[in-house]
């Protein structure tokens, strides 16, 4: 009397019998299925070869070579029905059934077919992983302006909206020192209205005054916040000068800060990932080499706009060398207005820290001398975008999509490749756009949802993937 096997354990026992093979054995193995279990201590006959059954079992049948006469290659998987685990796997030179094949006897895949049959394919009845980011490592900056006048004061605001707009700094690591502790500078314009780039009132909120206290107490609560992934930016403004010896920062009131005093406190911080330091005052390319030597990120990078020995110049409403160095990672002049060239040289879609460098260089004042140093592996791959690590994690509410994809490859490979050329790279230009502070599931189903928005190229992509 036949005892068939037990629907969701014959289930699983296709299913593990697919991924034992290859892809291209997938392509070119039939597989089959005896829906009956074989009892403890009977034989299954394989021609002149008799395999031996130790436990109830469900065998599944592994043609080799579809279209050759036998005896030619093949196997026997043996399953435990009770809990669906491969116990044992058999070569062989003929099928359990030669003459006669029973109605129980039933390819469950069948790529290759000759004359009749209609060609099977086995689909993996599994759960589909949506590829899952989070943030790896935190952004902070430090944006430090003396005895400010309007320009310096306007410098800062866009570099402050460049981060919070274009790549989504948190406002609370952001620390901006100006000036006497509020947005003000010395001289005209006054009263202080609107910045120039837009018209629009100004944005940045100013934490402390530009001195040399104000930057160490900035320098002194990052001891305790800095960890291995993180990135810090430093950008310094206003003046500067040389004492004959050293360059030094100019501050809104106190000692001046030499550059010798500014590296040591940099040596204070624990490691962290990177550095990006941007220097706009005269004399700013003294500070280059202490940097360099003293900073603690495993990456650094200085850009000056000016050798230790000379100033640099300053505009109507900007530096020229900073603004030409934030518009070229923001992509636009302060303004609105187009760049001269476009400053992803290498087309990566980001600007690094030396691209950045370049196009200021490119297009930089005369009077300026521009000053830039790139440390560590790598360093001058440095961007501002947050950086991620990938999980994969099971969501609903994109199953239904992915499983489109996945059903219509029908190969792992392609599968993996679909998402490594397009969702990936998709949920990257959202990398910053989500750093936003909103509940787990809320932030997910607005990523899922611009992901599906562009779901509207997968016929193309898929048959792009099939080929």
């Amino acid at each position: 009397m036949r005892t068939p096997i037990d629907p969701k354990i014959l289930r699983r026992i296709k299913d593990n019998s697919i991924t034992r093979l290859s892809f291209k054995q997938r392509e070119l193995f039939n597989l089959f299925v005896i829906d009956d279990v074989f009892p403890t201590e009977s034989v299954i006959k394989a021609r002149h070869q008799a395999i031996p059954i130790d436990r109830p079992t469900a065998v599944i049948f592994v043609d080799e070579q579809p279209l050759a006469n036998w005896a030619h290659d093949c196997r026997y998987f043996l399953y435990d029905v009770k809990n669906a685990e491969l116990y044992r796997e058999v070569k062989a030179s003929f099928p359990p059934y030669l003459n006669k094949e029973p109605e129980f006897f039933k390819a469950f895949h069948r790529p290759v077919v000759q004359q009749n049959p209609m060609r099977e394919i086995w689909s993996l009845d599994r759960d589909i992983m949506m590829p899952w980011r989070i943030p790896k490592g935190k952004r902070y900056a430090i944006l430090f302006s003396g005895l400010s006048n309007n320009r310096h004061t306007n410098d800062m605001e866009f570099l402050f909206r460049l981060l919070v707009d274009d790549f989504h700094f948190d406002k609370k690591d952001i620390t901006v020192l100006n000036y006497d502790g509020t947005i003000n500078y010395s001289g005209w314009p006054q009263p202080v209205t609107n910045w120039p780039g837009d018209g629009t009132p100004y944005e940045m909120t100013v934490d402390d005054p530009g001195t040399k206290v104000a930057f160490e107490n900035a320098i002194n609560s990052l001891k305790t916040k800095l960890k291995k992934d993180d990135l810090l930016l430093i950008h310094t403004n206003n003046h500067g000068g040389h004492n004959g010896t050293e360059s030094y920062l100019c501050t809104y009131s106190g000692p001046d800060y030499l550059a010798t005093d500014f590296a040591n406190k940099l040596a204070e911080l624990p490691e962290y990932s990177d550095l990006i330091m941007m220097m706009e005052q005269c004399h700013s390319g003294g500070f280059n080499d202490l940097v360099i030597e003293n900073s603690t990120a495993k990456r650094t990078t200085f850009a000056g706009a000016c050798t230790e020995g000379k100033s640099s110049i300053g505009g109507p409403d900007f530096d020229p060398f900073a603004m030409d160095w934030i518009s070229a990672f923001a992509r636009v002049t302060p303004y609105g207005s187009t760049l001269v060239s476009d400053p992803d040289y290498d087309h990566s879609g980001k600007v690094s820290s030396k691209e950045a460098f370049a196009y200021a260089d490119k297009v930089h004042d005369n009077y300026d001398s521009p000053v830039y140093t790139a440390y560590g592996n790598e360093a001058s791959d440095q961007d501002l975008h947050q950086n991620w690590k990938y999980l994969f994690r099971y969501r609903d509410f994109i199953v239904k999509e992915l499983k489109i994809f996945y059903d219509r490859l029908d190969d792992k490979k392609k599968y993996k490749k679909l998402l490594k050329a397009r969702i990936l790279p998709l949920l990257s230009e959202m990398d910053d756009k989500f750093v936003i502070e909103m509940p787990e599931e809320e932030r997910a189903k607005e990523m899922i949802k611009s992901v599906i928005q562009d779901f509207k190229y997968r016929k193309e992509l898929v048959e792009e993937l099939m080929v």
